[in-house]
């Protein structure tokens, strides 16, 4: 093939995924979305204009660690501690419950595994798909309702942050785990480690940072070193620790997210996510995902999918709302508030499919659960809302 073949394939996918992302958001569904659907037109699966090459993964690649460090920079430390216990709490049963759900659900279809086989992780790889939150979408719904702010906006935004740590976290040990040269202890060892490590050389770097921001606030050279400091900390975690590079990328975010030039810098890597590597990661979903082996069985497994992710994500927060005194309605909504998958779902199952526990056929089970999640959740939540406002109206 062409070395200047892959311009053609950058104008389609940014193209593509530009004019399907416009669509999703007209028709309310989140822009990845339609990022996504881009992708499989385009994809050998359709229309076969565009083919996956090593160059469009290894782009695809940075944009996933992009997205990761991005995300670890719009995590608010001080509103995590201020919710404290309960938001944690909350966070784990929304970690634990969807995890042996999906574990369950996938050995419900495929036979029991039993301890340390391939199968084994692989179903405990569907739970850990179904632990990520995003809660952009609830996050809109609640501003419309004027809600946010509020002590269940607070907890559904606190307790989503942490649940994606966590999840990360889970993530972590199981791709250690499927490792065939690693043992139980040497993944805990050297995933305690990193975070040991981390935490460290996280308080020397943010002390630097700080006096880097207040000498030269507002510069060009503090996005540019936060970059290369990303970069770093995604190649360390996954050469030195046999961490997730995605891992590493969040950390260095979560490093960063509380100096004043943080959103200074958040900006700045939008501009690079948003116009290219974000657009080549989500169309690259897309790509991979392949309907030529769908049938009854994978159908069936998606509905399963979605109805089990949903429904586990309300049982889990719900119930560990009300354990942690909240009354009966304002747990459901929680529960529900909890439910919206977006990119770190997508995320886990490109890291999944790297390491060979996810094949792409189950990328219409993510997909599908991320529409369907995206859409009944706001829904879902202004009739929670409405049938409040109605009973005090009437009291």
């Amino acid at each position: 093939m062409e070395a200047y073949s892959v311009f053609k394939d950058l104008a389609i996918i940014i193209i593509f995924a530009k004019i399907f992302g416009i669509l999703a958001r007209k028709c309310k569904a989140p822009q990845v979305v339609g990022e996504i659907i881009a992708g499989l037109l385009i994809g050998p699966s359709l229309l076969g204009l565009v083919q996956q090459t090593d160059f469009l993964m290894e782009m695809a690649e940075v944009g996933v660690v992009l997205l990761m460090f991005s995300a670890g920079l719009e995590t608010d430390l001080k509103e995590l501690m201020k919710t404290g216990p309960v938001a944690f709490l909350i966070a784990c049963a929304g970690v634990f419950v969807p995890l042996v759900g999906g574990a369950l659900l996938y050995m419900g279809f495929y036979g029991m595994a039993p301890w340390g086989s391939e199968n084994f992780y692989k179903a405990v790889f569907i739970g850990v798909i179904m632990t990520a939150t995003s809660v952009s979408i609830t996050v809109e719904s609640l501003k419309e309702m004027g809600k946010l702010k509020g002590k269940v906006g607070t907890t559904i935004l606190s307790a989503a942050i942490i649940d994606d740590v966590i999840g990360i976290i889970v993530l972590t040990f199981v791709v250690g785990f499927k490792n065939p040269d690693s043992n139980p202890g040497k993944v805990v060892l050297s995933t305690a480690l990193f975070f040991v490590l981390a935490l460290v050389l996280g308080f020397i770097l943010y002390r630097i940072f700080q006096n880097i921001d207040a000498r030269y606030p507002h510069t060009r050279r503090i996005p540019i070193i936060s970059l290369a400091m990303c970069f770093f900390f995604a190649y360390a975690a996954e050469k030195y620790f046999g961490i997730a590079d995605i891992t590493g990328a969040y950390v260095a975010g979560i490093v960063l997210c509380s100096i004043k030039d943080s959103t200074y810098i958040e900006e700045k890597m939008e501009v690079s996510s948003y116009m290219i590597f974000g657009p080549v990661f989500f169309a690259s979903i897309g790509l991979k995902t392949s309907i030529d082996n769908i049938d009854g069985s994978i159908l069936l497994f998606s509905v399963g999918f979605v109805l089990v992710a949903l429904i586990c994500k309300i049982i889990g927060c719900g119930l560990m709302a009300k354990i942690c005194r909240f009354n009966m309605k304002d747990s459901l909504k929680i529960g529900v508030g909890m439910m919206t998958r977006g990119e770190v779902a997508l995320i886990v199952a490109q890291k999944g499919l790297s390491v060979g526990l996810l094949t792409p056929v189950y990328f219409t089970s993510v997909i599908l659960l991320i529409i369907v999640s995206s859409i009944s959740t706001p829904i879902i939540l202004k009739l929670l809302y409405s049938r409040d406002a109605a009973a005090e109206a009437t009291q």
